[in-house]
């Protein structure tokens, strides 16, 4: 079973081929500088194929981490693997940032919370109960305390883990090997994307909100 694997919502991107009969899974992998425009991500992932013998229409799925993280990378990625999986007729699977950086915490019956560094303050956050997502949303760091309680609490980012304090468990960004996990998971239980329907996962507040948070700051 051969995947093509998308990550570019990190401070860098990721492409890799992956072969779930192989005993070394991940075949091939290229990191991508931030913000990688999608003429560079589609001819990168052809490049790729092409120099390992690969077609398109081989592929079992693609699948591409949606967000949240950079708008660029989050954007550039999507389009990249909605416009593969279209053309090759492939299923797609779109993965959580939040999701995959869970799944590395280690504790698949426990609930896990994981945060990611939104800016200006906030903070992405995702509660999970080992793979079940029970809600992700854009909170404040005193919110994302507030939610966490005496649960595990999982970051990637050293950032995060200064502001929210010792608290955090601090793993590395999750790589390839991460995301073909959570991939052939969905794959066994026949849980793929529709191209047409899946979005951007950008945890951005409503104009609503952003009004109302502009009016407590300015006292209106």
């Amino acid at each position: 079973m051969r995947l093509l694997l998308i990550h570019t919502c990190g401070v860098e991107g990721m492409i890799a081929l992956a072969d779930a009969a192989l005993e070394t899974r991940i075949v091939a992998m290229e990191v991508l500088p931030g913000r990688t425009s999608s003429e560079r991500l589609v001819p990168a992932v052809r490049q790729m194929m092409e120099a390992n013998g690969w077609r398109l229409k081989e592929l079992a799925a693609v699948v591409v981490v949606h967000g949240p993280g950079s708008f660029t990378g989050v954007r550039v990625g999507l389009s990249a693997a909605k416009g593969l999986s279209e053309a090759g007729a492939i299923p797609l699977i779109g993965v959580s940032r939040l999701a995959l950086l869970a799944a590395t915490a280690g504790k698949p019956d426990a609930p896990v919370h994981a945060v990611l560094d939104a800016g200006r303050g906030e903070f992405y956050y995702g509660e999970y109960l080992g793979r079940r997502r029970q809600g992700e949303t854009l909170l404040t760091r005193e919110a994302v305390l507030a939610a966490v309680g005496s649960g595990a609490m999982v970051a990637c980012e050293a950032k995060v883990a200064e502001s929210l304090g010792t608290a955090v468990l601090l793993v590395p960004e999750p790589g390839a090997n991460d995301l073909l996990a959570l991939a052939l998971e969905r794959l066994e239980q026949g849980d793929v994307d529709d191209a047409a329907v899946l979005d951007a996962n950008y945890l951005r507040r409503t104009d609503y909100e952003l009004l109302a948070k502009m009016s407590v700051e300015h006292g209106v």
